[in-house]
């Protein structure tokens, strides 16, 4: 059981970016939170397997519309 924190930046809000995430998490059975950042950033706390993180992370930057530029 691994937890990691990011912060997502690039065009992330008004994307559906939160949704996505939860969506993911809950098919990959993980918990933590994400949260819209005043800068225009995403930052997330995620929780569970490390393999599982990594498939997430993999899943957000295929989703349409969102265009994160470093993490």
């Amino acid at each position: 059981m691994e937890r990691r924190k990011y912060l997502f930046k690039g065009r992330v809000q008004g994307v559906g970016f939160r949704f996505r995430c939860f969506s993911i998490a809950n098919e990959l059975k993980l918990t933590g939170f994400v949260k819209n950042e005043y800068d225009g950033s995403v930052s997330m706390e995620v929780q569970g397997e490390g393999m599982q993180i990594e498939r997430m992370i993999e899943k957000l930057y295929q989703q349409p519309f969102i265009k994160y530029k470093r993490v």
